[in-house]
């Protein structure tokens, strides 16, 4: 049964939508807090996200973003924004699909049910790693295998890792690594950062491939 989860602030079309998914055989997952999407996706790891767009504290492109960083799950923006660049900039963030307020309840089934035949049943499980002088990154459960062993990343040392792969031979500067991991509100020390670099390194190193992270003194980190 795949697993569904609905970020949207109204109340009726939440449990409207939710109804209709029940009746479809999919397992719904309700947000009513929104200043913790992130953790309560980590927390939940569903299949597919519906996301509006006008939420409390931080808006829907916002977790879009938070939610990218660290995976692929399909992502449904929908809202009464109706500007093309509203729908250009949602699916610049990351989203797969829009879906406009009012919208047709068998059209939205239609959509959630395209996407998640495109991206679960006939997904080419080569897609879900990242892979690199015979280090192993897992998408779906956080981890890296090298041979034989497996050790699981911690959030932050997952999205370092991940950002990093994902750009080989490429410099990857401190302050992308620290916008990806923290708020721009909140304040970290630069300290936190060399920290979890150092702890990734660790970890890899323990498995066996050393010098996996090199260091770019001013610039940043690169995988070479």
């Amino acid at each position: 049964m795949f697993k569904i989860m609905i970020v949207e602030d109204d109340v009726k079309i939440r449990k409207i939508v939710a109804e209709t998914l029940v009746k479809w055989k999919y397992d719904v997952i309700e947000i009513a807090e929104f200043d913790q999407v992130l953790s309560d996706f980590e927390n939940a790891q569903p299949d597919l996200i519906l996301l509006d767009i006008n939420l409390p504290s931080f808006d829907g492109f916002y977790w879009c973003q938070q939610i990218r960083a660290v995976s692929r799950v399909p992502i449904i923006f929908v809202s009464s924004r109706n500007q093309n660049m509203d729908i250009i900039m949602a699916m610049n963030m990351g989203g797969d699909d829009f879906i406009q307020k009012p919208f047709d309840l068998d059209v939205l089934i239609a959509k959630i049910s395209a996407l998640l035949r495109r991206n679960y049943t006939y997904q080419n499980n080569e897609s879900l790693k990242l892979v690199h002088r015979d280090l192993t990154l897992n998408l779906t459960n956080s981890t890296i295998q090298i041979g034989q062993q497996t050790v699981e990343l911690s959030r932050n040392e997952f999205i370092i890792l991940q950002m990093m792969m994902r750009r080989i031979g490429k410099i990857v500067s401190r302050e992308e690594l620290m916008q990806a991991l923290w708020n721009e509100e909140q304040f970290v020390d630069d300290n936190t950062l060399t920290v979890n670099i150092n702890r990734l390194r660790r970890k890899i190193s323990g498995v066996g491939i050393h010098d996996f992270i090199g260091t770019r003194k001013g610039l940043g980190y690169i995988i070479e």
